[in-house]
Protein backbone atom coordinates (compact mmCIF):
# COMPACT_ATOMS: atom_id res chain seq x y z
CA UNK A 1 0.00 0.00 0.00
CA UNK A 2 1.47 3.21 -1.02
CA UNK A 3 -0.19 6.60 0.19
CA UNK A 4 0.03 9.87 -1.88
CA UNK A 5 0.94 12.96 0.62
CA UNK A 6 -3.02 13.98 0.08
CA UNK A 7 -4.10 10.79 0.95
CA UNK A 8 -1.81 10.94 4.26
CA UNK A 9 -3.25 13.93 5.07
CA UNK A 10 -6.62 12.50 5.38
CA UNK A 11 -5.78 9.59 7.45
CA UNK A 12 -4.02 12.06 9.54
CA UNK A 13 -7.51 13.74 10.16
CA UNK A 14 -6.03 16.98 8.33
CA UNK A 15 -7.57 19.22 6.02
CA UNK A 16 -6.75 19.18 2.10
CA UNK A 17 -7.31 21.93 0.43
CA UNK A 18 -11.65 21.56 -0.87
CA UNK A 19 -12.04 18.66 1.03
CA UNK A 20 -13.85 18.62 4.57
CA UNK A 21 -12.04 15.75 6.26
CA UNK A 22 -12.93 14.44 9.77
CA UNK A 23 -10.86 10.76 9.96
CA UNK A 24 -8.27 10.05 12.72
CA UNK A 25 -5.55 7.65 12.41
CA UNK A 26 -6.88 4.12 11.06
CA UNK A 27 -4.83 0.90 10.66
CA UNK A 28 -4.41 1.37 7.14
CA UNK A 29 -2.01 4.23 8.35
CA UNK A 30 0.34 1.68 10.35
CA UNK A 31 0.81 -0.38 6.51
CA UNK A 32 1.75 2.31 4.87
CA UNK A 33 4.40 3.63 7.24
CA UNK A 34 5.76 0.19 7.52
CA UNK A 35 6.04 -0.21 4.10
CA UNK A 36 7.97 3.04 3.73
CA UNK A 37 10.15 4.09 6.34
CA UNK A 38 12.46 1.76 6.89
CA UNK A 39 12.81 1.63 10.28
CA UNK A 40 14.27 5.07 10.25
CA UNK A 41 16.76 5.92 13.36
CA UNK A 42 15.29 8.26 16.02
CA UNK A 43 16.86 9.76 18.99
CA UNK A 44 14.77 11.25 21.43
CA UNK A 45 16.10 13.63 24.15
CA UNK A 46 15.04 15.20 27.49
CA UNK A 47 15.43 18.73 28.87
CA UNK A 48 13.37 20.71 31.62
CA UNK A 49 9.68 19.05 31.38
CA UNK A 50 7.61 16.83 33.15
CA UNK A 51 8.12 14.07 30.66
CA UNK A 52 4.22 14.21 29.84
CA UNK A 53 4.44 14.44 26.03
CA UNK A 54 6.61 10.67 26.49
CA UNK A 55 3.53 9.57 28.47
CA UNK A 56 1.21 11.03 25.56
CA UNK A 57 3.22 9.37 23.09
CA UNK A 58 3.10 5.92 24.95
CA UNK A 59 -0.96 6.43 25.24
CA UNK A 60 -0.61 6.46 20.68
CA UNK A 61 -3.95 4.10 19.40
CA UNK A 62 -3.80 4.27 15.75
CA UNK A 63 -0.96 3.52 15.59
CA UNK A 64 -0.03 1.60 18.67
CA UNK A 65 2.98 2.37 20.55
CA UNK A 66 4.13 -1.28 19.80
CA UNK A 67 3.44 -0.82 16.05
CA UNK A 68 5.15 2.51 16.22
CA UNK A 69 8.24 1.24 17.78
CA UNK A 70 8.73 -2.04 15.90
CA UNK A 71 7.61 -1.63 12.67
CA UNK A 72 8.19 2.13 11.82
CA UNK A 73 10.77 3.73 13.92
CA UNK A 74 14.36 2.52 15.09
CA UNK A 75 14.25 3.92 18.42
CA UNK A 76 17.77 4.30 19.39
CA UNK A 77 17.57 6.40 22.50
CA UNK A 78 14.97 7.78 25.13
CA UNK A 79 15.60 8.22 28.54
CA UNK A 80 12.46 7.28 30.02
CA UNK A 81 12.00 3.60 27.99
CA UNK A 82 15.37 2.31 27.36
CA UNK A 83 16.90 -0.06 29.77
CA UNK A 84 20.37 0.96 28.73
CA UNK A 85 21.99 3.87 31.18
CA UNK A 86 24.85 5.98 31.71
CA UNK A 87 27.57 6.16 29.43
CA UNK A 88 26.90 2.60 27.83
CA UNK A 89 23.32 4.86 26.16
CA UNK A 90 24.96 7.73 25.90
CA UNK A 91 27.96 6.33 23.99
CA UNK A 92 25.35 4.58 21.56
CA UNK A 93 23.55 7.50 21.09
CA UNK A 94 26.53 9.16 19.88
CA UNK A 95 27.53 6.47 17.82
CA UNK A 96 24.22 6.24 15.93
CA UNK A 97 24.28 9.82 15.53
CA UNK A 98 27.52 9.58 13.63
CA UNK A 99 27.11 6.72 11.40
CA UNK A 100 23.77 7.73 10.46
CA UNK A 101 24.63 11.68 10.09
CA UNK A 102 22.14 13.48 7.79
CA UNK A 103 19.89 10.68 7.80
CA UNK A 104 18.34 10.41 11.20
CA UNK A 105 16.11 12.59 12.99
CA UNK A 106 16.19 14.23 16.52
CA UNK A 107 13.00 14.49 18.95
CA UNK A 108 13.52 17.03 21.61
CA UNK A 109 11.26 16.97 24.28
CA UNK A 110 11.17 20.01 27.37
CA UNK A 111 13.19 22.85 27.96
CA UNK A 112 17.21 23.74 26.99
CA UNK A 113 18.04 25.99 30.52
CA UNK A 114 21.26 28.02 29.01
CA UNK A 115 21.97 30.05 32.42
CA UNK A 116 25.20 29.03 33.69
CA UNK A 117 26.39 27.19 30.50
CA UNK A 118 23.24 24.98 30.90
CA UNK A 119 24.58 23.41 34.14
CA UNK A 120 20.65 23.19 35.31
CA UNK A 121 19.88 20.62 33.14
CA UNK A 122 22.61 17.99 32.68
CA UNK A 123 21.59 14.59 31.00
CA UNK A 124 24.82 12.74 31.63
CA UNK A 125 28.45 11.85 31.87
CA UNK A 126 31.13 10.47 29.56
CA UNK A 127 34.90 9.60 31.21
CA UNK A 128 33.48 12.43 33.84
CA UNK A 129 33.00 14.59 32.19
CA UNK A 130 29.05 16.27 32.52
CA UNK A 131 26.92 16.93 29.08
CA UNK A 132 24.55 19.19 29.84
CA UNK A 133 20.99 19.39 27.20
CA UNK A 134 22.09 22.38 25.62
CA UNK A 135 25.21 20.93 23.81
CA UNK A 136 23.58 17.90 23.49
CA UNK A 137 20.61 19.87 21.27
CA UNK A 138 23.41 21.77 19.47
CA UNK A 139 25.72 18.46 18.86
CA UNK A 140 22.59 16.54 17.60
CA UNK A 141 20.51 19.33 15.76
CA UNK A 142 23.64 19.78 13.51
CA UNK A 143 23.71 16.45 12.64
CA UNK A 144 20.26 15.70 12.57
CA UNK A 145 17.52 15.31 8.99
CA UNK A 146 15.19 17.16 10.99
CA UNK A 147 14.34 18.14 14.17
CA UNK A 148 10.93 17.82 15.85
CA UNK A 149 10.20 19.88 18.90
CA UNK A 150 7.68 17.92 20.89
CA UNK A 151 5.49 19.76 23.50
CA UNK A 152 5.11 23.50 25.38
CA UNK A 153 8.72 23.23 26.75
CA UNK A 154 10.41 22.84 23.44
CA UNK A 155 8.75 25.13 21.34
CA UNK A 156 8.74 29.01 21.20
CA UNK A 157 8.93 30.02 24.28
CA UNK A 158 10.10 27.44 26.38
CA UNK A 159 6.47 26.63 28.21
CA UNK A 160 6.43 26.30 31.46
CA UNK A 161 10.06 26.08 32.46
CA UNK A 162 10.32 29.50 29.97
CA UNK A 163 7.56 31.52 32.52
CA UNK A 164 8.41 34.52 33.92
CA UNK A 165 10.08 34.32 37.26
CA UNK A 166 12.51 31.07 36.06
CA UNK A 167 16.40 31.59 36.71
CA UNK A 168 17.77 28.93 33.90
CA UNK A 169 16.96 30.99 31.17
CA UNK A 170 15.02 28.07 29.65
CA UNK A 171 14.80 28.27 25.82
CA UNK A 172 13.52 26.67 23.09
CA UNK A 173 14.81 24.42 19.63
CA UNK A 174 14.03 26.90 17.50
CA UNK A 175 16.39 29.71 19.67
CA UNK A 176 18.95 27.20 20.31
CA UNK A 177 19.34 26.77 16.50
CA UNK A 178 19.13 30.19 15.38
CA UNK A 179 21.90 31.53 18.37
CA UNK A 180 23.94 29.06 16.79
CA UNK A 181 23.01 29.23 12.87
CA UNK A 182 22.25 25.48 12.54
CA UNK A 183 20.08 25.11 9.47
CA UNK A 184 18.84 21.62 10.28
CA UNK A 185 14.30 21.98 9.66
CA UNK A 186 12.89 22.42 13.26
CA UNK A 187 9.05 21.09 13.11
CA UNK A 188 6.84 22.43 15.96
CA UNK A 189 4.22 19.93 17.60
CA UNK A 190 3.11 22.05 20.52
CA UNK A 191 0.97 20.92 23.51
CA UNK A 192 1.12 20.27 27.24
CA UNK A 193 1.11 17.84 26.53
CA UNK A 194 1.55 17.23 23.10
CA UNK A 195 -1.16 14.58 21.49
CA UNK A 196 0.43 11.07 20.27
CA UNK A 197 -1.39 12.01 16.35
CA UNK A 198 0.06 15.01 16.61
CA UNK A 199 3.73 13.53 16.93
CA UNK A 200 3.57 10.18 15.25
CA UNK A 201 1.77 11.94 11.95
CA UNK A 202 4.95 14.30 12.12
CA UNK A 203 7.39 11.92 12.60
CA UNK A 204 5.70 9.68 9.85
CA UNK A 205 5.35 12.55 7.06
CA UNK A 206 8.75 13.23 7.92
CA UNK A 207 9.73 9.91 7.06
CA UNK A 208 7.86 9.26 4.07
CA UNK A 209 7.35 12.72 2.50
CA UNK A 210 9.67 15.06 4.63
CA UNK A 211 8.57 17.90 6.28
CA UNK A 212 5.08 18.86 6.18
CA UNK A 213 3.78 22.26 5.48
CA UNK A 214 4.05 24.45 8.44
CA UNK A 215 2.42 27.13 9.45
CA UNK A 216 4.13 30.70 10.46
CA UNK A 217 4.66 29.57 13.62
CA UNK A 218 6.07 25.85 12.56
CA UNK A 219 3.67 23.78 12.96
CA UNK A 220 2.32 21.15 10.96
CA UNK A 221 -1.00 22.78 9.58
CA UNK A 222 -2.56 19.36 9.14
CA UNK A 223 -2.74 19.39 12.71
CA UNK A 224 -2.91 23.25 13.68
CA UNK A 225 -4.70 24.71 10.72
CA UNK A 226 -7.79 25.70 12.14
CA UNK A 227 -8.86 27.68 15.22
CA UNK A 228 -10.44 25.60 18.39
CA UNK A 229 -13.24 28.47 18.11
CA UNK A 230 -14.46 28.67 15.07
CA UNK A 231 -15.17 25.04 15.02
CA UNK A 232 -16.25 24.56 18.70
CA UNK A 233 -19.23 22.19 19.34
CA UNK A 234 -20.26 24.73 22.15
CA UNK A 235 -20.28 27.62 19.15
CA UNK A 236 -23.48 27.92 18.72
CA UNK A 237 -24.10 28.83 22.49
CA UNK A 238 -21.54 31.62 22.11
CA UNK A 239 -23.31 33.36 19.46
CA UNK A 240 -26.87 32.83 20.87
CA UNK A 241 -24.83 34.81 24.20
CA UNK A 242 -25.34 31.80 26.53
CA UNK A 243 -22.29 31.68 28.87
CA UNK A 244 -21.86 28.60 31.10
CA UNK A 245 -21.24 29.71 34.62
CA UNK A 246 -19.44 26.98 36.01
CA UNK A 247 -17.55 23.70 34.20
CA UNK A 248 -19.97 21.37 34.96
CA UNK A 249 -22.58 23.23 33.05
CA UNK A 250 -22.63 21.19 29.79
CA UNK A 251 -25.35 23.96 28.45
CA UNK A 252 -22.91 27.05 27.46
CA UNK A 253 -20.16 28.68 26.14
CA UNK A 254 -17.15 28.74 28.41
CA UNK A 255 -15.25 31.52 27.21
CA UNK A 256 -16.45 33.61 30.02
CA UNK A 257 -15.07 30.70 32.61
CA UNK A 258 -11.30 31.32 30.57
CA UNK A 259 -11.57 29.78 27.43
CA UNK A 260 -8.89 30.49 25.11
CA UNK A 261 -10.40 28.85 22.55
CA UNK A 262 -10.51 32.04 20.11
CA UNK A 263 -6.82 32.15 20.20
CA UNK A 264 -5.91 28.81 19.81
CA UNK A 265 -5.29 26.72 16.33
CA UNK A 266 -5.20 22.81 16.93
CA UNK A 267 -7.58 20.08 16.06
CA UNK A 268 -8.74 18.92 19.79
CA UNK A 269 -12.30 19.57 18.82
CA UNK A 270 -12.47 16.98 16.49
CA UNK A 271 -8.92 14.57 17.28
CA UNK A 272 -10.19 14.40 20.85
CA UNK A 273 -7.81 13.13 23.94
CA UNK A 274 -7.47 9.76 25.65
CA UNK A 275 -8.24 7.45 22.72
CA UNK A 276 -10.95 9.45 21.75
CA UNK A 277 -12.92 10.04 25.21
CA UNK A 278 -13.25 13.72 25.63
CA UNK A 279 -11.34 17.04 25.28
CA UNK A 280 -10.14 19.70 27.07
CA UNK A 281 -13.22 22.04 27.08
CA UNK A 282 -15.46 19.45 27.29
CA UNK A 283 -14.47 19.20 31.16
CA UNK A 284 -12.87 22.47 31.40
CA UNK A 285 -11.33 25.16 29.34
CA UNK A 286 -8.89 25.39 26.86
CA UNK A 287 -5.72 27.01 28.24
CA UNK A 288 -4.34 27.57 24.49
CA UNK A 289 -1.67 25.34 25.10
CA UNK A 290 -0.10 25.43 21.23
CA UNK A 291 0.11 28.66 21.21
CA UNK A 292 3.42 31.10 21.12
CA UNK A 293 3.49 32.49 24.74
CA UNK A 294 1.77 30.13 26.69
CA UNK A 295 1.54 30.11 29.72
CA UNK A 296 2.45 33.43 30.51
CA UNK A 297 -0.08 34.77 27.49
CA UNK A 298 -2.48 32.37 28.26
CA UNK A 299 -2.90 33.16 32.35
CA UNK A 300 -4.94 33.23 34.26
CA UNK A 301 -6.33 30.29 32.80
CA UNK A 302 -9.41 30.29 34.45
CA UNK A 303 -12.04 33.17 35.32
CA UNK A 304 -14.83 34.51 37.61
CA UNK A 305 -17.61 34.81 35.88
Amino acid sequence: MSLTRREFVKLCGGTVAGLGVSQMFNPGLVKAMDQAAQKAPVIWIQGQGCTGCSVSLLNSVHPSIKEVLIKIISLEYHPTVMAAEGELALEHMYSIADEYKGKFFLIVEGAIPTADKGLYCRVGEIGGREITMHELTRELGKKAAATVAVGACATFDAGIPGAAGNVTQASSVNKIFNADGIGTPVINVPGCPAHPDWMVGTLAHVLMYGVPELDKNGRPTMFFGRNIHENCPYRSYYEMGEMSPTFTDKEGCRYELGCKGPYTNADCWKRRWNGGVNWCVENAVCIGCVEPGFPDAMSPFYMAV
